[in-house]
């Protein structure tokens, strides 16, 4: 089965307007506040990315248990590298070193794990390591995880129109045949269902070059809890706030 293959078609979501009551089938997370958690206790930032390492794991283990069929996870954007040397250098090695070690893991646990992103300019060990992962981790059916890794949404939709401009220039396409169909199928989450919800820790209210195209109609919940804090009750908790609200994708509600 291809990764999202039971997604429901945007023009159907955008016509459906209702009260949730149920939990989202995908969740996107900006995982924000490792380097504040790691200064307020006078650690290295790399202390907190690791820390934040663990409640990767232990959300992607919950995950689930909420109905939750794909949760996407900003790990890297195409920003991160203006960061100091050393620490994106040691950022990638605790990356590699999760991914390596936690495959197996996410083979028992059904989670099929896809990356997306410019693979270019990134450490080979690592690409090696994400390759592996993907492999390994094809067949589960239990969570589809994405992560975003040296992503920038900007980036993503520049390269799916250059890919479309390509397809004008050699007569395939017709520019006022384009539609939003032929730009999402050059997108990273090509077969990815929309996030219904967007969680960002650490209280910021941005969206960081985070999936600009996909979350035009998702909830959003921010929390100030820093990241290596979040727990499951704080996953709970935006789950509830979730389903508190109305999505109505542009529409007005039938009160009946």
């Amino acid at each position: 089965m291809p990764y999202g293959g039971d997604m429901m078609t945007r023009g159907k979501r955008k016509d459906r307007i209702s009260c949730v009551r149920t939990n989202p089938q995908h969740v996107a997370i900006i995982m924000d506040g490792n380097g504040r958690w790691a200064k307020k206790r006078g650690r290295p930032r790399l202390f907190g990315h690791r820390a934040g390492l663990e409640t990767v794991r232990r959300i992607v283990k919950a995950a689930p248990n909420y109905g939750i069929k794909y949760l996407t996870l900003y790990a890297f954007s195409t920003e991160n590298w203006r960061r100091p040397r050393l620490e994106v250098e040691g950022l990638f090695t605790l990356l590699q070193e999760y991914v390596d070690k936690e495959t197996t893991e996410l083979v028992k646990q059904g989670v099929r794990v896809r990356f997306f992103g410019n693979r270019e300019g990134l450490p080979p060990e690592a690409v090696k390591v994400m390759a592996h992962c993907e492999q390994q981790t094809s067949a589960g059916k239990r969570l589809n995880l994405g992560i975003a890794l040296n992503y920038g949404g900007r980036g993503e939709i520049v390269r799916a129109v250059q890919a479309l401009a390509a397809r004008v220039e050699t007569g395939g396409l017709k520019a006022a045949d384009i539609t939003e169909a032929d730009l999402e199928s050059h997108l990273f989450t090509h077969g990815l269902p929309d996030p219904d919800l967007l969680i960002r820790t650490s209280g910021e209210q941005r969206l960081s070059n985070f999936l600009l195209w996909q979350l035009a109609y998702s909830e959003i919940y921010v929390t100030s809890v820093l990241w290596p804090d979040f727990t499951e009750e704080d996953l709970t908790e935006a789950l509830s706030s979730y389903r508190q609200r109305e999505r109505r994708f542009g529409g007005i509600p039938d009160k009946g």
